[in-house]
Parts: C-alpha cells; structure tokens; sequence
C-alpha cells in the first residue's frame, strides 16, 4: 500500500489549530467562570450587600470552590423523569457555545496565522445554525423532567426561542448587505478607517433588535421567562442537581460571553481600533497580542453591561415578549432590510 504523505504545511495547520482550540477554550472557561463572581459582586454592591467575600482575596476563589461543590454533590435522577432525554440536556445546552466560538476572529494574526478557528466564508450562517441548537436543550429538559414547572419552561423557551431568532436573524440581514460577505472576518475589516465605520453607527436599529433578541436568546432579563423562579420555581432546571445542574449555570454564561463576541465583531470593529494602524492587521507579534487585548476589553465591557441589565430592569410579561417579537421586531427588521437594499440600489 502506498504511504499517504502530508506536506510540512498541512502538520503547521494542525497544530497551530490545535494550539488556537485549547487556548480558546482556555480563555472562554476562565471567563465563564469569573462571569460568574463578578455576576455576584455586581448584584451585591446594587442591593448594598457584600457577596463572595470568604473564599480568597475578595472571593476570587468562589468560582474554584463552587466548581468542587457541583462535581461532590450527589448526582440525583428522580425516578419520574424520562432519563435519556434527562441526561442528554445539559450537553445540548453547553455544546453550541464552544461550536459557535470558533468562527469568531478575535485579533487579527500572529505571524501568518490568522487568529480564527475556522475561517468560514459562511460564517454567520454556521452561528445561527449552531445557536439555535441551544434552546433545543431547554425544551427537552422541560420535557423530560416530566413535571408541570419544567414542562411550562420548555415550552416558554421554544416559543421565545422562534419569536425572538427570527428577528435577530433578520436584524443582521441589512449588516450584509453592506458588508456584501458572509464571513466574519470581512466584516471586520468593512469597519477599518474611522469610528463612523462601524457598523453600530450605520445600523442603529440592526443593533437595537439585535441587542434586545440576544437577551432573550440567553434567558437573560428582563426575558428569563424560561427559568422565572417567582412563576415557575426555576423552570426547566427545577429536576435537576450537581453536575447537570452546573451544565445549564455555565452554558448560560458561555452564551452570553459568545453572544457578546458577536457582537463585537459585527457591531463595534472586531479586534480593530481606528487609533493608528490598530485597524490593520498586525505585522508584529506584539501588535497580533494587541488586538486580541482589544477584542478581549470589548467583549468584557458587554458582558459586564449584560449582568449589569439584569439587575436593575425588571421581567417582561410573558405576552409582552410574544408581542415585542412578533409584532414589533419582525416588521421592524423587514423594513430595515428593505431600507437598505433601496439605498444601496439607489447608490449603486
């Protein structure tokens, strides 16, 4: 048989992909888990309390800590509920989030690797497939727990789910447009040459939806009505403890954090600052570190604003929401698009 030969190119993209996965995923774990604390911290000094203040300086240690409680508590499968389905939800939760990273250009390149994942020239079409997955794991927890409060959550969740992705995929339509590709990356590269490149300030209203449809993918408030504890006591997580309980905790947090690179890279430049040559790709290694630093602060600064929301708006009705989606957004979003192909013809 003959001997299948890889050339010195193919075994450099190996490894340097996988080198760029582990510290991807590296650096999406440590920020989950510190969403977390400073979550905490946050809510405590609004409500004029302390928070995590035992474990380390400040508490810093609260996440390691919580982390040892979810693996040593006690594993438990009440005998009512559908166990297959049961122990496949929190997978199907967590999952999409480490898929979705991988096509999100978080600086520009170190040396001639591009610093993406996946360079995909569809990328946006992949997020949108793979993010929806992750309501699917909501769903089939509710059903599976087999109760009443746990079924009610799946079932919010599936309805919020279409209102609100429907309008989010809509609300990226006219971003492009004016791009005039699918990949990320050009997209970066579209908002290089000044602040008012960025597509936040050609597309306000694209943002607005999008903004307010990323919270209710992420059951975040003022739209946590898939887990509401005064409604439904917790929702679709209410069967569950220990490790799969942890599953569906830090999958939310990993939403938000991918949730906020997207936005990064659609609304506000990417890893790009219109400050010298910041806004092009980096000849330097130093300078391939900068950008991802500044990609980095962007996203922290989003993230910090998505916690913050949650505790000082208070929870939409459930047919608020339904209403704010269907009857609000979509046509929004449809008009939006409409406005700009018209404006884009009339140009061209």
């Amino acid at each position: 048989m003959n001997s299948v030969h890889y050339s010195q190119p193919f075994w450099e993209f190996v490894i340097f992909s996988a080198v760029k996965i582990v510290c991807v995923f590296a650096v999406l774990m440590f920020i989950v888990a510190y969403a977390v604390w400073v979550e905490r911290k946050v809510s405590a000094a609004i409500q004029d309390r302390r928070g995590p203040n035992r474990v380390g300086i400040f508490g810093l240690l609260q996440p390691l800590a919580d982390m040892i409680k979810a693996f040593l508590k006690e594993d438990f499968t009440p005998g009512h509920v559908r166990k297959a389905y049961f122990w496949l939800a929190p997978a199907i939760v967590m999952i999409p989030s480490l898929l979705t990273v991988a096509i999100i250009p978080f600086g520009s390149q170190l040396g001639n690797q591009k610093m993406v994942i996946a360079d995909l020239n569809v990328g946006i079409l992949y997020t949108f497939g793979i993010v929806s997955l992750g309501v699917y794991g909501i769903v089939l927890a509710g059903y599976a727990a087999n109760s009443k409060y746990p079924f009610l959550g799946g079932i919010r969740s599936s309805a919020q789910m279409i209102s609100c992705e429907v309008a989010m995929g809509m609300s990226v339509v006219p971003v492009f447009l004016l791009v005039g590709k699918l990949n990320l990356g050009e997209v970066v590269a579209y908002q290089a040459g000044g602040w008012l490149q960025w597509l936040v300030f050609k597309q306000p209203l694209s943002f607005v939806i999008f903004v307010v449809a990323m919270f209710a993918e992420t059951n975040r408030m003022p739209f946590d009505l898939p887990e509401s504890e005064q409604e439904l006591a917790g929702g679709y997580n209410v069967e569950y403890s220990s490790m799969k309980f942890a599953l569906f905790f830090l999958g939310e947090y990993a939403a938000m954090t991918v949730a906020s690179a997207l936005m990064v890279t659609l609304f506000f430049g990417g890893w790009s600052l219109p400050i010298g040559d910041l806004d092009q790709p980096a000849t330097t290694i130093g300078g391939g570190l900068l950008h991802i630093g500044i990609f980095l602060a962007k996203m922290l600064v989003i993230l910090f604003t998505i916690i913050w929301v949650r505790w000082m708006l208070p929870r939409f009705r459930y047919d608020q929401l339904m209403d704010l989606g269907w009857r609000r957004f979509i046509p929004l979003a449809l008009a939006n698009i409409m406005a700009t192909a018209a404006v884009l013809w009339m140009w061209s």
